[in-house]
């Protein structure tokens, strides 16, 4: 009888932290999900890489230079 209420005691304490854990990452996605992660720079921003469309690399190929670099 005192395995199983130390048992009973046990999954207790899991299940509260488990829901503790739970709720505080539901908290810190809330908080995150606020910030604007993508805003227009300001200022003397410059752009890095002008892109031209018509000279776009294959796929094939973006991915080797991927792989070669250890990206």
């Amino acid at each position: 009888m005192q395995a199983a209420w130390d048992l009973v005691k046990v999954m207790i304490l899991f299940i509260g932290c488990t829901v503790l854990f739970y709720y505080g990452m539901l908290w810190i996605s809330n908080e995150y999900s606020q910030y604007k992660h993508h805003q227009a720079p300001e200022g003397k921003a410059l752009k890095v890489i002008n892109v031209d469309k018509d000279v776009l690399p294959a796929m094939g190929e973006r991915l080797g230079l991927f792989y070669r670099l250890g990206e």
